[in-house]
């Protein structure tokens, strides 16, 4: 995966925006205002891309102890964030799955209000 595929796959979910909340490298990808990806764009160019997704508390525990691309989440709570390195042991499958994962919890935890009119708007 590169950083174009990336940003067209978290740009086809319904209701997502990109920021730069940060500064001008840290490119942030949310729904509903709330943020579900982000990743450095210097770190891309450098060629050691990675990126901070939500995460289920459990599964976060658990894909730590399978995969060494895998570690808690930079500068993000620890508990609810991970951090994952491209170039290591993530196929882009299993990269695209956490992105998916990272977005579902993200949307759900949105208001149904919210929901439905990100749902409204995209149709």
């Amino acid at each position: 995966m590169n950083i174009q595929q990336l940003y067209e796959l978290c740009l086809s979910k319904k209701g997502v925006t990109e920021h730069f909340p940060f500064n001008d490298d840290a490119l942030v990808f949310k729904v509903g205002g709330k943020m579900f990806c982000l990743t450095s764009l210097q770190e891309w160019e450098n060629g050691t891309p990675s990126l901070n997704l939500k995460c289920d508390p459990e599964k976060a525990l658990e894909l730590r102890a399978e995969y060494e691309a895998v570690k808690p989440g930079f500068h993000m709570s620890k508990i609810h964030w991970n951090t994952i390195d491209f170039n290591c042991d993530i196929s882009d499958k299993k990269m695209i799955e956490l992105i998916n994962h990272s977005y579902e919890l993200v949307f759900t935890s949105l208001s149904k209000k919210n929901q439905n009119d990100i749902l409204e708007i995209e149709n």
